[in-house]
């Protein structure tokens, strides 16, 4: 079994381990970075689950004190 040569996660050409990989290039990597920020790109999920794991991360499950 041999291993396959890893490809650009933007263009899918054959890539060398270089600074930019998992990209072939800079360019790949700004183009991927683009669609990130334009929206292009999701994550699948629904509202509530967003609710849920900001609550989660708040740890808002108990109330808290005040100090005087």
């Amino acid at each position: 079994m041999s291993a396959s040569a890893p490809t650009c996660a933007y263009c899918q050409r054959h890539v060398a381990v270089t600074e930019f990989f998992p990209f072939c290039s800079q360019r790949c990597r700004m183009a991927d970075l683009g669609q990130w920020l334009s929206g292009s790109y999701r994550v699948t999920g629904t509202a509530d689950d967003a609710l849920e794991s900001r609550d989660d991360e708040a740890g808002n499950d108990e109330p808290q004190e005040k100090l005087s």
